[in-house]
């Protein structure tokens, strides 16, 4: 029964469709799939990494949500280059990356805390201010990304990105925080009801900014490792705000809180890379990829949302049967 109720749980659907748009990939080019899966391997886990820190956000309960994260990603490209380009250590510029998304999110838990702002307006506000930021930097800025990290960062043992390998391990460190410390069951409790958490002597206030400062750090942590692979660029993070959100709902946190699973978020991530893949393949326009992508992210909700509905059905009806047999059993003994 535990089984079961592993293999049908709602990450399960960000997995199946990566798999169906695998194999359409694979019947359009007639090639061989390990390249293509190998590819999105090596682009994932960028998106998988602000993903989880979103996830987390958005778990603490309904209204919190990280809008910040595009532009922080931006900035902290602009700022780990520019550190590391200063230091000659790409270990540095890392630091001042994952440290400019700790200060930006700083700020927005500042204003959703100190002065209760809503947090869309707070990391809204956050952003811009960084947007400012990384557009200053931007103009006549002349340092590259390090060498030796952006070969790390194509290092493939095995046909496995090194990087692929990296933010999996980080995945089940999430997964442990939110499973085996206070502070992941306390997320949890605050984002079933704020209310009841308070009630047991949960420290909400610090539990929601802690959020928002790990949320900051892997967001800054994914603009210092995009900048390597690809090269800073003010519009480096733009995709990643709507992709974000996108990867946690679709791999299975609930948008209103309460749970968290972390694992659906890397089955949604490479949905949305092979998902690129495929309508760059076929050369669709701009207006019929998003047209596309629409579609298939709502079709996998109503599918994770239906299969929730069709499950929770299934067992009234099996209870129901169950009643009524015994029901009818009682009356032929009598």
């Amino acid at each position: 029964m535990r089984v079961t109720r592993q293999w049908s749980g709602p990450w399960i659907w960000g997995f199946a469709a990566a798999a169906l748009v695998w194999l359409v990939i694979l019947a359009i080019s007639g090639q061989g799939g390990g390249q293509t899966v190998s590819l999105a391997l090596s682009l994932a886990p960028y998106l998988v990494i602000v993903g989880l820190g979103q996830m987390l956000v958005i778990s603490a309960g309904p209204g919190n949500i990280d809008v910040s994260v595009g532009s922080v990603i931006s900035l902290a490209g602009f700022v780990s280059v520019a550190a590391a380009s200063a230091t000659g250590s790409a270990a540095v510029g890392i630091l001042a990356g994952i440290g400019v998304g700790v200060l930006v999110a700083a700020v927005s838990a500042v204003a959703i805390l100190g002065l209760s702002v809503p947090p869309i307006i707070a990391t809204l506000a956050a952003g811009l201010v960084a947007s400012s930021i990384t557009l200053s930097m931007a103009n006549g800025f002349t340092a590259v990304p390090d060498a030796g990290l952006r070969s790390a960062l194509n290092l493939r043992p095995a046909g496995v990105p090194l990087l692929a390998l990296a933010i999996a391990v980080l995945t089940v460190l999430v997964v442990a925080l939110l499973r085996r410390t206070v502070y992941g069951r306390s997320l949890i409790a605050v984002g079933q009801s704020r209310r009841a958490a308070e009630r047991a002597g949960i420290p909400v206030a610090r539990i929601i900014g802690s959020t928002y400062l790990l949320s900051g750090a892997l967001a800054g942590l994914t603009g210092a490792l995009l900048a390597a692979y690809i090269a800073p660029s003010a519009d480096l993070g733009t995709r990643y705000l709507l992709d974000s959100v996108a990867v946690v709902v679709i791999g299975g946190t609930l948008i209103s809180g309460g749970r968290a699973v972390p694992v659906g978020v890397w089955g949604a991530a490479l949905f949305f890379i092979l998902l690129d893949g495929l309508v760059n393949l076929v050369g669709w326009s701009t207006a019929a990829q998003n047209l596309l992508k629409g579609g298939l992210v709502l079709f996998v909700l109503f599918l994770a949302g239906g299969g929730d509905r069709t499950a929770s059905l299934f067992r009234r009806r099996s209870r129901t049967a169950t009643a009524t047999t015994t029901s009818t059993g009682d009356d032929t003994d009598g």
